[in-house]
């Protein structure tokens, strides 16, 4: 199966992922969100709020700031006091969250067989 099949038959498994009744439905934006966050968490990195309202440079903080209370009010993210520094807050990936990019996972294998 060449790139383009693989890539075409992960969408529409991924798809089918995000219509199920197990993960809440997520804007473009948080979906957006949520990948930027789990590729610094893969790389070992916190994220503060501060941080995060900054990653993505053609959407305002504001918007990010209200997605991020959105996947948190959707159980995708938690946020965490530092120990040292009470104002500071990080975000956390949760179980469904973890759940979710582990089903995105298999999906990518799914799409890579023949």
């Amino acid at each position: 199966m060449d790139r383009k099949q693989s890539y075409l038959k992960f969408l529409h498994l991924a798809q089918a992922v995000k219509d199920t009744q197990d993960f809440p439905v997520l804007d473009a934006v948080e979906e957006r969100v949520l990948n930027i966050f789990a590729v610094a968490w893969h790389k070992g990195r916190e994220i503060t709020v501060l941080e995060a309202m900054k990653m993505l440079p053609d959407v305002s903080e504001s918007t990010v700031f209200r997605r991020i209370k959105s996947l948190r009010q959707k159980g995708m993210v938690a946020l965490s006091m530092d120990t040292k520094d009470r104002r500071t807050r990080y975000i956390r990936p949760t179980e469904l969250a973890n759940d979710y990019f582990g089903k995105l996972g298999n999906c990518m294998k799914k799409a890579q067989q023949v």
